[in-house]
């Protein structure tokens, strides 16, 4: 950063998988606070380059401290140097979460090894977040996603640890959705809508749940148990390989 007479060295991530734990916290903090996004970018700007705002310098400008560094910036050099976190904007290209709440641990960011059975039960919860903003959701996801040997602890979530697990799973099924494009499809109007349709939410993510437990069982309910504990990434494989070939016959024999 030029300063006119000083040049001021500053670095900043430039994804969100550079972040450390203690800086993702800080923004999950920001964000939970509910500040706009150049604000967001800012505080990260000054924290995270550990520069400190002393006072105003003329109509424009601040005199801050670096280390022993004195010099004055002007709101222009702050909006050009935060236009390096526009990433901030976007969600995650892979699953980013706080890797502990308290003294519990988070399972794998990318569900790798985790049973279908949590990632059905966490992908319910999301979809009723999304549709209620109801918080409550984001902290019963929180006990599937995060662990303990001490399973009597009780998971009380801070706004950031929330801000966390929304954009984790988020991610989470933005990464799906690029990973299995022919099962995970964004919803359409000519798809079951939870805000649109005249059914109940409880009765469209039933329904789909039941739907994919069918397909991977075959019908045979006996298997149930079994494909519920299986990996979620062999899960999603299988019901992609179905849904792929459920296209392929459509489109060799389309229906009348």
């Amino acid at each position: 950063m030029d300063t006119g007479s000083k040049t001021i060295d500053i670095k900043l991530p430039t994804r969100w998988e550079d972040l450390t734990q203690k800086q993702l916290r800080y923004l999950f903090n920001l964000i939970a606070q509910g500040y706009s996004i150049d604000e967001v970018k800012a505080f990260c700007l000054f924290r995270w380059n550990k520069i400190t705002i002393l006072h105003r310098y003329g109509e424009k400008g601040y005199m801050c401290k670096k280390g022993k560094q004195r010099f004055a910036i002007t709101a222009l050099q702050v909006a050009q140097a935060i236009a390096a976190l526009d990433w901030i904007k976007t969600l995650p290209a892979t699953p980013i979460r706080l890797e502990r709440i308290g003294r519990l641990r988070a399972i794998a960011a990318d569900f790798q090894g985790v049973p279908f059975e949590t990632f059905i039960i966490c992908d319910n919860l999301y979809q009723g977040y999304i549709t209620t903003q109801d918080d409550k959701l984001l902290d019963e996801m929180a006990h599937h996603l995060y662990r303990s040997k001490y399973f009597s602890l009780i998971i009380r979530l801070s706004p950031a640890d929330r801000i966390s697990v929304f954009y984790w799973f988020a991610s989470l099924k933005a990464m799906f959705s690029k990973e299995f494009k022919n099962f995970l499809q964004p919803v359409t109007s000519d798809n079951a809508n939870l805000l649109d349709s005249d059914r109940s939410q409880y009765e469209i993510l039933t329904a789909a749940v039941n739907a994919q437990i069918r397909a991977l069982t075959k019908g045979d309910v006996t298997k149930e148990s079994e494909v519920l504990a299986l990996d979620t990434w062999r899960a999603l494989t299988e019901l992609d390989a179905l849904a792929r070939e459920y296209q392929e016959l459509n489109s060799k024999y389309p229906s009348k």
